[in-house]
């Protein structure tokens, strides 16, 4: 089974514009990625596709492959869909570029779900990690995902779900924006129309389930900080200290 890793990377993003080029204790955030997710030795190819000409120039400076969005594209799914079909791959995983602190033992287990799956029923495969701060449950920046008795999404949402109605003891999972896709169903993916919950939302993933793709979802106790906000920034860098 041949598996790459890509990285969707735009530099203007809407809450916090530049942030992939920040400097995260030495190194640009999108390099920190791009290098943890080389590291983790688990793909054929690691890739940075972006739209920008200063994220492409960093990467290729710094010795990475990065690649050059032709379209215009509305996730970073879409972004990848593009670079990816005439790539030989089995499998093609979409690791966040504000995700620097992507670790090996999580992304192998996405790349074991597909390996077990024989009957191929399963075409994406994500990363769902149990959040207890109140205040983390509430935040909008952090997507909650709720599963079937089979770990398969039922759905995602910025809100706190499930809502505790009777203050009953509810378990609540963030969402790691890191998916896995056999490459058919992300190429799939990009022809399906967006509806009114991911517009709500502002969330692809809800695509995914609207259009009947089956995405199975893998626990993961890894530490989970995106880059969303200059003080996602802050608390990275003092990860980093320690």
């Amino acid at each position: 089974m041949k598996a790459i890793a890509m990285i969707p990377a735009r530099f203007e993003a809407s809450r916090f514009p530049g942030k992939l080029m920040k400097d995260l204790a030495g190194k640009s955030v999108i390099v920190r990625t791009y290098e943890a997710t080389k590291n983790s030795n688990l793909f054929d190819d690691v890739y940075v596709v972006t739209d920008s000409d200063i994220i492409f120039d960093e990467i290729i400076s710094k010795g990475g492959k990065a690649i050059k969005s032709i379209g215009e594209h509305e996730s970073g799914s879409d972004r990848i869909a593009e670079a990816v079909e005439n790539i030989d791959t089995d499998i093609v995983v979409n690791v966040q570029g504000d995700e620097p602190f992507t670790q090996t033992k999580p992304l192998k287990k996405l790349l074991e779900v597909f390996k077990n799956d024989e009957a191929k029923n399963i075409d994406i495969a994500s990363l769902k990690l149990k959040m207890e701060d109140e205040a983390e449950i509430n935040n909008p920046n952090n997507v909650k995902v709720v599963c079937d008795e089979t770990d398969f999404a039922m759905y995602f949402s910025r809100s706190p779900i499930p809502y505790p109605r009777e203050k009953s003891k509810a378990e609540y999972f963030k969402h790691i924006g890191i998916y896995a896709f056999r490459k058919e169903a992300l190429l799939k993916f990009t022809k399906l129309p967006i509806n009114q919950l991911e517009a709500a939302e502002k969330l692809e993933n809800l695509r995914f389930l609207a259009h009947g793709l089956k995405v199975k979802m893998v626990e993961t106790n890894q530490i989970a900080i995106g880059i969303d906000t200059p003080e996602d920034l802050e608390k990275a860098i003092a990860i980093y200290k320690k």
